[in-house]
């Protein structure tokens, strides 16, 4: 059972909610202190247990016929451990939220409320965001993005202007890595009756409107000021990733998959080079 949750909460994702919350509590809080321990913590595997567990459960029988489930971009579990699922993301979660809730502020539980409630409606019934087109795809950014605004807010930063910027392209990017990854899954997706802004706009679109999200988001980097404007070319790699696809069909969604490995790596490449910045950021304001 602990090698399945731990195949269910997806390792290689750990980071992309872990990191947004630990650098932007940091950055703000300017020190090391039990709630940075606690709520890394809880972003990097109790928070990702939940978010994918419920959706490995929930989506279980469009993930049978789709072939790229069943390794790291999904687990694939017997009906008979989805109830074990539930409740282990339930008991791992709680200590962890009720932690920060002693240690935060009423504006700090909303942000963490709005954060859980996304994690859940995503997936699970009656909401079920993900068959919501558009709705999905923002959704699934709050998913990475309201970590970082949590840790802003627990840490009781101010939202300034390139703050606001830089959360903004952030969401952005988050809106554009859902709808690029949501191509593959257009022919899985129709077939199990599941609406989803790629089943709705068509392969080609969609990927248009992830690249016009990317560039987007690059273009906001550039209002949040020296370094940070740097971070604006970190919009190229992933439109060079997906550009590719701008013109697939809907038959030959799958190949967008291709894309979308290459797309897996270049978050690591490029959340190296923000740490970078953000230390660049963090001596030149300290």
């Amino acid at each position: 059972m602990i090698r399945d949750l731990f195949a269910v909460s997806r390792p290689l994702s750990w980071i992309n909610t872990g990191y947004p919350f630990a650098a932007a509590y940091l950055l703000t809080a300017r020190e090391l202190d039990a709630a940075l321990i606690i709520g890394t913590l809880f972003f990097l595997v109790p928070y990702n247990l939940a978010m994918y567990g419920i959706n490995d459960v929930f989506d279980h029988e469009s993930d049978l016929a789709n072939p790229r489930k069943g390794g790291v971009e999904g687990a694939l579990l017997p009906a008979s451990r989805h109830r074990g699922v539930l409740i282990a993301s339930a008991v791992l979660c709680l200590p962890f939220v009720l932690a920060l809730v002693a240690m935060g502020s009423p504006l700090s539980w909303l942000v963490l409320a709005v954060s859980l409630f996304a994690v859940v409606a995503y997936s699970a019934p009656p909401l079920r965001f993900k068959e919501v087109p558009g709705l999905d795809s923002a959704t699934s950014s709050t998913h990475f993005v309201s970590p970082a605004v949590y840790g802003v807010v627990l840490a009781g930063g101010d939202f300034t202007s390139g703050l606001v910027a830089a959360l903004s392209a952030f969401f952005l990017w988050g809106m554009a890595s859902h709808a690029f990854g949501a191509v593959q899954d257009i022919v899985p997706d129709r077939e199990a009756g599941i609406a989803s802004i790629g089943t709705v706009l068509g392969a080609a679109r969609t990927v248009r409107f992830a690249l016009a999200c990317w560039t987007a988001a690059g273009l906001l980097m550039l209002m949040t000021g020296w370094p940070g404007a740097l971070a604006a070319v970190l919009a190229v790699p992933y439109l060079l990733a997906a550009a590719p696809y701008a013109g697939v069909s809907d038959q030959d969604s799958a190949n967008a998959n291709r894309g979308w490995r290459r797309f897996l790596w270049i978050n690591y490449l490029c959340g190296f080079l923000v740490t970078m910045l953000l230390i660049a950021f963090a001596a030149q304001t300290s």
